[in-house]
């Protein structure tokens, strides 16, 4: 079970990190990333990063979320800066092993007030 911690309440312009934990070992080769879903959304794609270090970001968070990841601890790590009200959602964490090996945690609820 992927274990979230880090959101919260926040004005529009503050900063928020998220991590997450991959109970466990974790295979070479894996990705893990973060998704949020805000009320009546569809859940949406975050950043991603791979185990060797690629990285993919949503066009809205491009120079403002940096996502990192610690291979020792199986720990994925989503530093939120300049947050607005719109990035207000539950974000999820997620670790995709390969096909039929893709893991959610609970979410973890950010809001950013204006």
């Amino acid at each position: 079970q992927l274990q979230a911690s880090g959101g919260g309440l926040v004005q529009s312009g503050g900063s928020l990190n998220l991590s997450c934990v991959a109970p466990g070992s974790t295979d070479v080769g894996n990705v893990m990333g973060w998704y949020r879903q805000a009320p009546g959304n569809q859940r949406e794609l975050v950043a991603t990063m791979s185990s060797g270090g690629s990285t993919k970001y949503a066009d809205f968070v491009k120079g403002r979320f940096t996502i990192s990841r610690d291979n020792m601890k199986n720990t994925v790590y989503l530093q939120m800066s300049n947050l607005k009200p719109e990035d207000t959602a539950v974000y999820y964490c997620n670790l995709w092993q390969g096909p039929g090996m893709d893991y959610w945690g609970k979410g973890t609820q950010v809001t950013v007030s204006s």
